[in-house]
């Protein structure tokens, strides 16, 4: 099922729900091209706007560099992180993935997920998505999805 004109993201399911999505989705950081694919998959989770999960043959690794530190999701399992390194610049933590998911995310072992406002721009056909608030939050905020989104400061019983 592909994302329809304006979901409302308190319609989501918890635990989440992992969707295939054949969107064009651009990723620019450092003043390089990170990531252009047409196959991504999406974790959708109750007031949370879609995080994208971007496959690993579509993520220029050549920049990634082993990050200290994992955190870990009740869903989703031990997450392990990246920096990317272009030349002298670094943005720290910048990416993750799940290498051993839990058996209801198997889909995304491997796959990498990323933070808009770490990044120069992430698009979504075309169209600049707006971070999700908060420096923990992976939210790509489209106009595809409405909130309230968790992490937003106007909604303090959301965090």
């Amino acid at each position: 099922m592909e994302a329809s004109a304006a979901e409302n993201v308190a319609d989501y399911p918890r635990p989440p729900a992992l969707r295939v999505s054949h969107s064009h989705v651009l990723v620019r950081a450092l003043g390089e091209l990170l990531c252009e694919t047409h196959q991504s998959l999406q974790v959708l989770e109750t007031f949370h706007p879609p995080t994208y999960y971007l496959p690993p043959e579509a993520i220029a690794r050549h920049w990634l560099e082993p990050a200290p530190g994992r955190s870990f999701c009740e869903w989703k399992g031990v997450a392990q992180y990246f920096d990317l390194v272009v030349g002298t610049r670094r943005i720290e933590r910048a990416l993750w993935h799940y290498p051993e998911p839990s058996a209801a995310f198997a889909a995304l072992a491997g796959w990498f997920s990323l933070y808009p406002a770490q990044m120069d721009g992430c698009w979504v056909d075309g169209e600049l998505v707006r971070p999700q608030q908060g420096g923990f939050y992976g939210g790509w905020i489209t106009s595809t999805v409405s909130g309230p989104f968790k992490g937003d400061p106007l909604h303090p019983e959301l965090v």
